[in-house]
């Protein structure tokens, strides 16, 4: 499933939906070529490493991750995959009603 989904991404589209329910839940694959350009997002999200390793920031934190693991990002969160190995995808999952954008 992974080969067939993966198929629908390039370098100028490296996202693709593949299930939406409303504003409860989005579900994605998500390949980014060369840089990750992410903005932070109104909705929480869930990141399912499907394939590759690397580095992902969220907020002031660095982890490593490899396939299998799950990162999780609250809403307005800055976040981005750092480094990431040629083979990189992940599942994104979008849930729960857009956040107001807090104020600091």
């Amino acid at each position: 499933m992974l080969a067939e989904a993966a198929a629908h991404l390039s370098a100028e589209s490296p996202f693709k939906t593949f299930f939406e329910q409303g504003q409860e839940i989005t579900i994605e694959l998500y390949a980014p070529v060369g840089t990750d350009k992410q903005q932070p997002h109104e909705r929480d999200e869930l990141y399912i490493i499907a394939s590759g390793h690397g580095t992902f920031s969220r907020g002031k934190e660095f982890v490593t991750f490899e396939a299998g693991d799950l990162l999780y990002v609250p809403a307005y969160v800055p976040h981005r995959f750092e480094t990431f190995s040629e083979d990189f995808k992940t599942w994104v999952i979008f849930y729960g009603p857009k956040r107001a954008r807090p104020y600091l």
